[in-house]
C-alpha cells in the first residue's frame, strides 16, 4: 500500500487495480460490475482489517490441543453510506460473517453538490466497535466527511473508511476533517470535473450496481 497522509492509504495490489480497471469500462453490465465491487470488499476489506485485535484461545486439534489466534473484543460494524455504499458490504461480511450493518442515508443536491442526511442506524453500542464505513466513490469528500461526522457524534472511535476510487479534491478534505480516520483508496484518481464528478471515475457507481439511471 502506498501511504498518502498520515493514515492515508492507496491500494496497489494488482488484482484491486485489475478489478477497478474492469469497473471502469463503460461495457460492464449490472451484473458483472455488482459482483467486482463485492469482490473489491473483500479484497480491500482483507488490506484494511489487518490490524484487528487477536486474543489467543486454547483449541484441541485432532492431534492435540494448543493455544491459537481468533479475533478479540467487539466484533466489526459495517457501515455503507447508502446507496452505492451497499456493494461493498457483502465482500467485508465474506470475511467477519458477524459483524453488525448499520447504515447512513445521504443524498446529494444537484446543484451545490452538499449531502443532505436522511437516515442513520448503527449498531449499539458503537463505541465500543471497530467501524468501517463504505463508499466506492470519495468525489468532494462531504458526504464521507458527514457520514463520519454523524457516527463520532453517537459515540464512534476507532472508524475505518474504504472506497474503491477517490479524488483529489475530497482526499484533502476528508484527512483535513478527519485526521484520526483511517483511509483507504483502490485507487486515486486524477480530478474533479465541473459537475463533481470523479475523473478518469467509473460512472455513478449507485447506478450501475443498482441498473439504474
Amino acid at each position: 500500500m502506498k501511504k498518502l497522509y498520515e493514515k492515508v492509504y492507496e491500494m496497489d495490489h494488482p488484482l484491486i487495480q485489475h478489478k477497478i480497471t474492469l469497473l471502469r469500462d463503460r461495457h460492464t453490465g449490472t451484473n458483472e460490475f455488482r459482483k467486482i465491487v463485492e469482490e473489491l470488499g473483500m479484497l480491500m476489506g482483507f488490506e484494511a482489517l489487518h490490524d484487528l485485535p487477536v486474543e489467543n484461545v486454547e483449541v484441541e486439534t485432532p492431534i492435540e490441543k494448543c493455544l491459537s489466534p481468533v479475533i478479540s473484543g467487539r466484533k466489526l460494524a459495517v457501515v455503507p453510506i447508502l446507496r452505492a455504499g451497499l456493494g461493498l458490504v457483502p465482500g467485508i461480511l465474506s470475511l467477519t460473517p458477524s459483524a453488525k450493518v448499520g447504515h447512513i442515508g445521504m443524498y446529494r443536491d444537484e446543484e451545490t453538490h452538499e449531502p443532505h442526511e436522511y437516515f442513520c442506524k448503527l449498531p449499539e453500542p458503537i463505541s465500543e466497535r471497530i467501524i468501517v464505513v463504505t463508499d466506492p466513490m470519495l468525489a468532494t469528500g462531504s458526504s464521507a466527511v458527514d457520514a463520519v461526522d454523524l457516527i463520532k457524534q453517537r459515540g464512534g472511535k476507532k472508524i475505518k473508511f474504504i472506497c474503491i476510487i477517490a479524488a483529489p479534491e475530497g482526499v484533502k478534505r476528508f484527512n483535513e476533517a478527519h485526521p484520526d480516520v483511517e483511509l483507504y483508496i483502490g485507487h486515486l484518481d486524477r480530478e474533479l470535473n465541473g459537475d463533481a464528478y470523479i475523473c478518469p471515475g467509473l460512472g455513478d457507481a449507485g447506478d450501475r450496481i443498482f441498473g439504474t439511471q
